[in-house]
């Protein structure tokens, strides 16, 4: 069985999308989108620097947008150009389930039919801002905690009163909170663990983004969400959710709720994966499922290169996602 994942905030990289410019078409839909997000995608893909584009009001829609271009990309052909007898085209029924880290959960929607591309780009802009005004009204942060025990970094973190924003498995905890109990935690950290300062600009998914819930609320109220007619892997709690409306609200409590990418993990077991593609830009899901999903064939698409290698990825799989057992499924 095939997984089709899209990466979240702090994947991006200045000109990461300037390769994909070499597809007919991307051009075109990056523009259209910019209107949608109150932006200019095509500049800041690929021409703004680090600074700009850590910027939680830019770097959100980018990563969607890039996700949605690289998907378009495998699905309808080169450039996204949704003809018959494109090249390169794959099924859509050769991918067993999908699944988004943080932001990247609204590119896997529309991937999975229960939004439209226009849906997202709205809405992504609706989260982005939302998010970054409520990082401003706080010095939130996050830091990576790497290694160490399990127990012990659990107590260390309740200790200081801050919260595991990411479980991403593979003893690699996400703490945020306040800029001053990071400090604290990094001072003095639990024993055998590493301490990394993330370059965010504040607490996502814990309650300090409780004011962003009300935005998304607003938000989502006029969609007419679809049902998903892939398999949709939900990290809030690894469960597969078969309602577009229940989708729907957890992209909305999502901005303030852990996100638990180990027990999507779980899940992509049960369900019998065999190969795992990350969309652009891809890496971090990728190096998490080489420690996570042993054995399984994986492929980061970071750029238009990568394309191909994907491609063979979804033939070789079609008949394994088709045939995977749903009784292994959690149903919500």
């Amino acid at each position: 069985m095939l997984v089709l994942v899209a990466p979240g905030q702090g994947s991006q990289a200045p000109g990461f999308l300037n390769p994909w410019l070499d597809l007919p078409g991307v051009a075109d839909r990056l523009e259209a989108w910019s209107d949608l997000v109150g932006a200019d995608l095509l500049r800041l893909g690929t021409k703004a620097d680090a600074d700009e584009i850590r910027d939680t009001a830019v770097a959100q829609p980018l990563l969607v947008a890039a996700a949605l271009l690289s998907a378009a990309a495998l699905f309808d052909g080169e450039g996204g150009a949704a003809v018959e007898g494109g090249e390169g085209k794959v099924a859509r029924d050769a991918v067993g389930a999908v699944a988004g880290h943080s932001v990247g959960e609204l590119a896997a929607a529309t991937i999975a039919g229960v939004l439209t591309e226009d849906a997202a780009m709205a809405l992504v802009r609706s989260r982005a801002t939302a998010m970054a005004e409520a990082a401003a009204a706080a010095e939130t942060g996050m830091s990576a905690v790497l290694g160490g025990d399990p127990d012990e970094v659990a107590a260390r973190l309740a200790e200081l009163e801050l919260v595991a924003a990411n479980d991403n498995g593979g003893g690699q905890i996400v703490a945020a909170g306040t800029l001053e109990q990071l400090a604290e935690l990094s001072a003095n950290r639990p024993e055998k663990a590493r301490v990394v300062p993330l370059k965010v600009a504040g607490a996502f998914h814990t309650a300090h983004m409780a004011p962003a819930v009300a935005a998304m609320e607003r938000a989502t109220s006029g969609i007419e969400p679809g049902d998903p007619g892939i398999r949709y892997v939900s990290n809030a709690d690894g469960s597969v959710v078969t309602e577009g409306r229940e989708v729907v609200r957890r992209l909305v409590t999502q901005v303030s709720s852990p996100v638990r990418w180990d027990l999507c993990t779980e899940t992509f077991r049960r369900l019998g994966v065999t190969a795992f593609v990350e969309l652009c830009p891809a890496g971090t899901l990728t190096a998490l499922a080489k420690r996570n999903l042993p054995g399984v064939d994986r492929v980061a698409v970071k750029g238009p290169e990568h394309l191909a290698a994907a491609r063979e990825l979804f033939t070789t799989h079609a008949a394994e996602s088709a045939e995977a057992a749903p009784a292994a499924e959690q149903e919500h």
